[in-house]
């Protein structure tokens, strides 16, 4: 049985593509990794693992090897694929591609996954922006590599998935320090409760990169991934509690016509 998954509505209307955003809910994970987990660097069951990442590939239709993952490090490079990653580990936060039956994948737990098209050039990416990633411009980045490869900045559509929202993402005066020096202009980004710690709003900086590259179709999909660890997982959750969590996987791709 295929896990449930989220959907952006204008991707969804698109002919060609296919993507979804998932959730912890499915899959074979047990205990602390409980239910659709991807991740194998935590300590979840590699074989379990495997079957929740094809069954995933497989519900949208692609081959289970042609699901393609990245080693994530939060930086702003983007790799483009032209075929499947077989057994390479590939170092970066973003894939581009415009090669129908590929399903490129990104793990997330907190960080905000991604997913962009230009239905008319048939042109993909998806794209792993935590805080560090998204300050260093994973996102421009990645619409770069997408435009280098033929799409037009004004028919590419976004939709970005579950991620920690900043309710829920206190961060503190160094951290808010370190970001303003990268963004001078990012002080609406940040609130203070009545504590005074500063709160960052990931979503919301992830939204202004977005549109400051020129793009005016964004679409939001999901929840808080803190606020609801039934629905999601959430590293900073689990830190809290003093356990382990595993990752959710937004997938985008070219269907094969």
């Amino acid at each position: 049985m295929s896990a449930p998954f989220e959907k952006a509505p204008g991707l969804s209307a698109q002919p060609g593509i296919a993507h979804g955003f998932f959730g912890r809910a499915g899959g074979n994970s047990r205990g602390e990794f409980a239910g659709n987990n991807m991740s194998i660097a935590l300590g979840d069951d590699p074989g379990i693992v495997a079957g929740n990442r094809a069954a995933t590939a497989q519900s949208l239709g692609f081959a289970p090897e042609n699901l393609c993952l990245l080693k994530q490090v939060h930086s702003n490079r983007v790799h483009r694929l032209d075929n499947p990653l077989g057994e390479q580990t590939i170092e970066a936060d973003a894939l581009v591609t415009r090669t129908p039956g590929l399903l490129l994948g990104i793990l997330t737990a907190d960080c905000t996954p991604i997913l962009l098209a230009d239905p008319e050039a048939g042109i993909v990416a998806a794209a792993h922006a935590g805080w560090r990633g998204a300050a260093d411009g994973i996102i421009a980045h990645t619409i770069d590599a997408m435009v280098a490869l033929g799409a037009e900045r004004a028919n590419i559509r976004a939709a970005y998935g579950p991620t920690i929202h900043g309710e829920n993402y206190e961060v503190g005066a160094q951290f808010k320090a370190d970001f303003l020096a990268l963004h001078p202009d990012g002080q609406r980004h940040f609130h203070a409760p009545s504590g005074g710690i500063p709160h960052f709003d990931l979503p919301g900086f992830v939204a202004s990169q977005l549109g400051a590259a020129g793009l005016c179709s964004i679409e939001v999909v999901g929840h808080c991934t803190y606020a609801h660890p039934e629905r999601y997982f959430s590293h900073r959750y689990a830190t809290h509690r003093g356990t382990k969590t595993g990752r959710q996987i937004a997938v985008i791709g070219l269907t094969q016509l």
